[in-house]
């Protein structure tokens, strides 16, 4: 019986009028923030890649496993970032899977002596299944007998994955220490639809983000901690349709390592009853040499359920040792 519900309570998901996508976000987007922002490409100023890997509600059976693969350079003469990259974004109760390839860039404009500007663009193309050999569509369900019919002749399942172009564009303000951008993908709304006939345009994602890095011993004593420890406060606002969060989080650096917390807060819930914090997410990072790995956990504070929370690996190879190696700042002196 329960089986026959969760089968009929998808099929009317799937012919409901609105449907909502939401993009991949990753705990540790302060690695990679051109995730966020395509001005963030070769912000370095060096050359990098590096690859991550996401599970989402690990203890349900909706999980979520999201994988991304980057690459990113900067031309001094140029005055140019360019990077590509690759996301994987995988659903298992549904079979759901999202992949895209993007090509990144960005250009750097000298203000005055501290503060740069960069414009960046990201274009990509997509591609996504909707895993119909595991969904029940609506002519299949039978209610007067709680039965399912093995055969659909649905619309819907000539359509076995589409394919778009994908635009995205952002804008970046910095010095060696502050920096604050904003950015709008999917600027020219492809269409989603699951009918081969339909539009259903996807919803632009909307990011704004700041932080700022500074050194303890400027400010006060280090007492117990090294000397040269740094601390960095940031602030990531995401907004896509109905779906909005806002991390908040704060970092110690110190000479190899670097511990960070991120509050992630719901700040503009859609009804009564949601809560204001959805998560605490917790990271470790090292480095040696040229090598970076970051591990992190968020502790999931819903009524969701024994989800497990979500845990987040990324490694990242630095092939220029002479930008600046502080672990997670995106900030080059």
């Amino acid at each position: 019986m329960t089986k026959t519900y969760n089968y009929i309570l998808m099929g009317l998901l799937l012919l409901s009028t609105n449907c909502w996508a939401q993009d991949p976000i990753f705990t540790q987007y302060f690695l990679i923030p051109e995730t966020q922002n395509p001005s963030f490409t070769g912000f370095l100023e060096s050359t990098s890649a590096g690859v991550f890997h996401r599970s989402q509600w690990v203890s349900l059976n909706l999980k979520v496993d999201t994988d991304y693969a980057y690459f990113s350079t900067y031309s001094e003469e140029a005055r140019s970032g360019i990077g590509v990259n690759f996301l994987n974004h995988s659903e298992s109760f549904t079979g759901y899977n999202y992949l895209q390839a993007n090509v990144n860039y960005a250009y750097s404009v000298q203000l005055d002596y501290d503060w740069y500007f960069r414009p960046g663009i990201e274009v990509g193309y997509g591609s996504k299944s909707f895993g119909f050999q595991n969904l029940v569509l609506g002519d299949q369900i039978n209610i007067g007998n709680e039965t399912i019919n093995p055969i659909s002749i649905d619309p819907l399942q000539a359509q076995n994955r589409l394919h778009f172009l994908d635009i995205s564009a952002g804008l970046l303000f910095h010095n060696t220490n502050f920096w604050i951008g904003t950015a709008v993908k999917h600027l020219n709304r492809p269409n989603i639809s699951l009918v081969e006939e339909g539009n259903v345009p996807l919803d632009m994602f909307f990011s704004a983000t700041t932080g700022y890095e500074f050194d303890i011993a400027s400010y006060v004593d280090p007492v117990f901690l090294p000397y040269e420890t740094r601390m960095m406060l940031t602030a990531n606002f995401m907004k896509q349709a109905q779906y909005n969060r806002l991390d908040i989080g704060t970092a110690l650096i110190f000479n190899n390592l670097s511990l960070r917390t991120t509050f992630a807060l719901n700040p503009m819930p859609q009804s009564a009853n949601s809560p204001l914090l959805t998560s605490v997410n917790f990271f470790t990072g090292l480095q040696y040499e040229k090598l970076k790995v970051g591990v992190s956990y968020d502790a999931i504070t819903t009524k969701i359920g024994k989800s497990g929370g979500t845990f987040e690996l990324g490694l990242v190879y630095q092939f220029d040792l002479e930008a600046r190696k502080c672990f997670d700042c995106p900030i080059n002196e």
